[in-house]
């Protein structure tokens, strides 16, 4: 567990974004399932049950799985885009404080 800095700032992701990416990878996972179960169904005949259970299972976590790491990656860019903008950033230092002294 990480603890955050003694100045209050943090690169973590808020927890809106936190809960929309949760949310992404359950909606995927659905979406994967209702797919895998449909595709099973169109291409087997008579009563397939078992076989559509797995499709539907193989759906689901392909599909969450992939959103999933997609959902990762943003909320890592999303921290580190955070932890860039939080540092003072001076766009017109001043020259005379970089210029080494003789």
């Amino acid at each position: 567990m990480s603890v955050p800095p003694a100045d209050g700032l943090s690169s973590l992701p808020s927890p809106l974004a936190r809960l929309g990416a949760f949310a992404a990878i359950l909606i995927a996972g659905a979406c994967g399932a209702l797919i895998g179960w449909k595709v099973v169904k169109l291409q087997s005949t008579g009563d397939s049950t078992t076989a559509a259970a797995v499709g539907a299972f193989i759906g689901g976590v392909g599909f969450a799985a992939g959103v999933a790491v997609v959902a990762v990656l943003a909320l890592r860019a999303m921290a580190e885009w955070k932890a860039t903008n939080q540092v003072d950033f001076d766009p017109k230092p001043n020259v005379a404080q970089r210029r080494p002294k003789r």
